[in-house]
C-alpha cells in the first residue's frame, strides 16, 4: 500500500529545502489510487501568496482532469489546511482530506473559520486529521527554530 502522506512529507522537505514553510500535498484519485498531483509550498519562490500545496495541487488536478471538479480524489497535506485552502478543496469537491499536523493558529479545518462547519459551506469532504502528526509538526518546528 502506498504512504501518501510520506510522499507529502518528501514534498514539504523539498520546500523547505527552497527556502519555503515545509508544507506538502499529494492529490490521489480515490478509485485507482493514482497520485493525480503532488507540490510543497511556493510562496516565496513564485512571489504568491496564494502559492500553498494544496492550492497547487488542485490546480495541476484541474488542468489535467480539464475540470474544477476533482470528485472521487483524496488530498494528503503535511498540515491543517488554512481557510483559504479548506474552501478551495470544498469547491473543488474534493472526497476525503487526510492532514498531518494540527494547526491551532493558521488552521480552517478544526480550527479557526472551522470552514466545514459553517452553512456556506456546500461540499464538505470527510476529514481525517492527525496523520504522522509528530513527523509532520516536527519538520515545521525544525524549519522555524533553524530560522531564529
Amino acid at each position: 500500500m502506498v504512504d501518501y502522506m510520506k510522499i507529502a512529507l518528501d514534498e514539504a522537505r523539498l520546500a523547505a529545502a527552497r527556502g519555503e514553510v515545509p508544507i506538502g500535498a499529494v492529490l490521489v484519485d480515490g478509485i485507482s489510487g493514482d497520485i493525480i498531483a503532488r507540490a510543497g509550498n511556493r510562496c516565496e519562490e513564485d512571489h504568491d501568496v496564494t502559492a500553498h500545496a494544496e492550492i497547487l495541487v488542485l490546480r495541476q488536478a484541474g488542468n489535467l482532469r480539464n475540470s474544477s471538479r476533482l470528485i472521487d480524489c483524496d488530498l494528503y497535506v503535511t498540515l491543517e489546511p488554512c481557510t483559504m485552502c479548506a474552501t478551495a478543496i470544498s469547491f473543488a469537491r474534493v472526497r476525503r482530506l487526510y492532514f498531518g499536523a494540527y494547526d491551532p493558529k493558521g488552521g480552517g479545518v478544526d480550527h479557526g473559520a472551522c470552514f466545514y462547519n459553517q452553512p456556506t459551506c456546500h461540499h464538505k469532504p470527510e476529514v481525517y486529521g492527525g496523520l504522522r502528526e509528530s513527523e509532520c509538526g516536527g519538520l515545521l518546528k525544525a524549519f522555524f527554530e533553524n530560522l531564529r
